[in-house]
């Protein structure tokens, strides 16, 4: 294997399919890849894809070729991130990475950083997944529950987000509200899809809420919050959000078991770098002056 040019030819084409689509992404002509192809099929004495009308399909040994390249690809990336980050000047693309539920914490932050070094380039991106900052994905991760334990990561406290049970005032006018646990059984909840949530909060809904008494399912966190602002249930809300919220009532304040710590978590070799730490640094002081979030300690 001392020809990297062909096997990452071959790669482009199991991953994109088509001949000419691995041409355009490789900057070379579709005959280049051709016999980038033919190439390596010789030398390694099997055959990588199957030709078909509609373009190549990799045969077994074509996917276990993609999967050593891939990684080798990605490898690429990090170490290209890593070196773009490491410069002095705090300018080009940020990424930052969190839950969508602490959006509105973070975007005046995110502002605030931007206004004061223009040339950033703001890219936030909140999903399910998490996102790979040792393959350089990302180079901030504000992540919710148990301390992050990755070996390569730098992790650091920012707050506890407090959380409370709310009802909107059109639920509270049409059915009332509980006034304790007891009442639980008689009243519509909302509450996400999977069962397997690890929030402190959804674990004590589901031990103290009859099944049948969760009317309202979801696995996306933006219908769980209209849900609740239309007055499908009762459902936890960030306690920050709620606060002053003309259209929702409390049913259950704020209680220091259902807080989520939220956390920093840098790659190791990106936290040094000036733009990791002017964000963190801006990032830490903003925190101090969020409502209804405790600190965590150091």
């Amino acid at each position: 294997m001392d020809n990297w040019d062909e096997i990452r030819t071959a790669y482009q084409v199991a991953r994109l399919g088509t001949v000419s689509g691995a041409a355009e992404v490789l900057g070379v002509h579709h005959a280049t890849v051709i016999r980038h192809i033919d190439a390596l099929e010789k030398r390694l004495g099997t055959r990588l894809f199957q030709r078909h009308a509609r373009g190549y399909t990799p045969t077994e040994a074509g996917r276990d070729l993609l999967a050593v390249a891939q990684t080798a690809e990605e490898q690429f990336v990090q170490l290209g991130s890593r070196i773009k980050g490491q410069g002095e000047t705090v300018q080009g693309e940020f990424v930052i990475t969190a839950i969508s539920g602490v959006s509105g914490l973070l975007v005046p932050v995110l502002t605030e950083f931007q206004h004061r070094h223009p040339a950033v380039i703001v890219r936030f991106l909140t999903d399910m997944r998490l996102y790979r900052l040792d393959y350089g994905e990302a180079h901030v991760a504000v992540r919710a529950g148990a301390a992050p334990e990755e070996p390569d990561n730098v992790v650091q406290p920012l707050i506890r987000m407090g959380t409370g049970l709310y009802a909107a005032k059109s639920y509270a006018e049409e059915h009332g509200l509980p006034e304790t646990e007891a009442d639980f059984p008689r009243h519509r909840f909302i509450a996400p899809e999977n069962e397997a949530s690890r929030a402190p909060f959804y674990r004590w809904l589901r031990d103290q809420v009859p099944p049948e008494a969760i009317s309202f399912r979801t696995n996306e966190p933006a219908s769980m919050e209209a849900a609740l602002y239309g007055g499908a249930g009762i459902g936890f809300f960030a306690a920050y959000r709620a606060e002053g919220d003309p259209r929702l009532v409390p049913v259950m304040a704020p209680r220091p078991e259902w807080e989520s710590p939220l956390w920093i978590v840098t790659h190791v070799d990106l936290h040094r770098t000036r733009k990791v730490q002017a964000f963190v640094s801006l990032l830490k002081e903003a925190a101090k002056t969020w409502p209804q979030c405790g600190t965590l300690p150091e």
